[in-house]
């Protein structure tokens, strides 16, 4: 079972299971709207009060109950956040959710048909750094064996959001049958995973390199090709996705801004039996190709989020792909880049100044615009208008994506 947030049993959650009036009289209590299903059922226990709330610390049990021809896609729930609702899921069922918040609680369902092509192996850990445990999932069509592999980073401004996000894409990757599709987490900017220090913009780069090496690593393991790797991601990701297919070569153990000048990324995990000097060799082979979606390549939306006195714009400038491109005649990694001409967070020209800059290194890239599409069309939540939106533009230009990297690993 995934879960996405740590949960704390409160001190009221037997009083809840009770009845204790007295009990619920003294304690803070909170609003849960139950959300309406579509092709399912969900049930949650103890049972909604006709008030609608629930004291703080009390825990439910979610159970979604999939109608015939559907699958589970997801049990959830929902707060307010940064970018509206922010969702926290579970794969299984049942899911257990602490009331801490006012919450929206419910279950998403997906027909079979959607899954019925592939393997799902969710929560496989790569490293943990700090706090947080690191970990992707993996979409592997049946039968799958020596397929080239696509690593997908999801987005969310550096902080928020987990590999969840990405799985319609992840499913449209896979169908046909021609690649094995990996979505993975990081760590969050700053200190929103809890960490006493920031995690810099450095490490989250790091923590990119070290999936890439343990998908590298296990890739056969679900018939996968650990040479043929390609790279996308979705705003936030998108940068990553460009960072991490243009920037191998910085892959080191100097350390990030360290000494003066000197600017590498050491892998927030390495296989055991092998150097950073190695790992950076493979991976610069390893990696054929990107496709960045309505990402950001240079400019002043980056931040280094570093604490350290002697940041500076260099720093910045260092995680920046617009600034690393490398000539095509030394490596070559053709891009695909999208972008929603509604979109409200990345303009036109930052996108045509990444791919003017790629031209000029002589690098295959392919730039297409989404007429009427905004922000994140690519992104896969419970609500009906993401998944509308998806399916109106993520499905389309997922097949277009796929095309891009079929054109490169085959």
């Amino acid at each position: 079972m995934k879960h996405t947030i740590l949960q704390k049993i409160g001190v009221f959650a037997l009083a809840s299971l009770t009845g204790s009036v007295s009990l619920f009289s003294q304690t803070e209590s909170f609003t849960v709207t139950l959300d309406k299903p579509v092709n399912g059922t969900v049930q949650i226990n103890p049972p909604l009060p006709a008030d609608g709330k629930y004291p703080k610390g009390t825990i439910i049990t979610v159970t979604g109950t999939p109608a015939s021809g559907f699958v589970l896609d997801a049990c959830y729930y929902s707060v307010t956040g940064r970018w509206g609702a922010m969702y926290y899921e579970s794969m299984a069922s049942p899911f257990k959710i602490t009331i801490d918040q006012n919450k929206h609680i419910g279950a998403s369902f997906i027909e079979k048909e959607a899954v019925a092509h592939i393997n799902v192996t969710q929560d496989v850990v790569y490293a943990k750094p700090g706090v947080k445990t690191l970990k992707y999932d993996v979409y592997s069509p049946k039968g799958a064996k020596n397929l080239p592999c696509i690593i997908i980073i999801h987005g969310g401004g550096w902080a928020s959001n987990t590999e969840d996000i990405m799985r319609g894409l992840a499913r449209e990757l896979t169908k046909d049958g021609k690649f094995v599709v990996f979505s993975i987490d990081y760590r969050w900017a700053g200190k929103l995973d809890g960490d006493p220090t920031n995690n810099t913009m450095a490490n989250i780069i790091e923590d990119v390199y070290g999936a890439i090496a343990h998908i590298m690593e296990h890739a056969a393991e679900y018939g996968g090709d650990p040479t043929r790797i390609g790279l996308t991601g979705d705003s936030a990701g998108g940068h990553l996705s460009a960072a991490a297919s243009v920037m191998p070569n910085m892959i080191g153990k100097g350390g990030f801004g360290k000494t003066p000048g000197v600017f590498e990324f050491m892998p927030s995990y390495l296989p055991k039996n092998k150097t950073v000097e190695q790992v950076r060799t493979e991976m610069l082979a390893s990696i054929k190709a990107a496709a960045p979606s309505y990402g950001v390549f240079g400019g002043n939306m980056l931040n280094h989020y570093s604490d350290d006195p002697a940041a500076d714009d260099i720093w910045k400038a260092a995680v920046a792909p617009l600034n690393h491109i490398p000539n095509a005649s030394e490596r070559a990694v053709p891009q695909y880049l999208t972008r929603g001409t509604q979109d409200f967070l990345i303009k036109d020209e930052m996108v045509k100044e990444f791919v003017d800059a790629l031209v000029k290194a002589g690098q295959r890239a392919q730039y297409l615009q989404v007429g009427g599409a905004g922000h994140a069309f690519f992104d896969w939540k419970p609500d009906a208008q993401t998944k509308a939106t998806f399916y109106n533009y993520g499905v389309y230009y997922a097949a277009e994506m796929k095309a891009f990297f079929a054109s490169v690993m085959y």
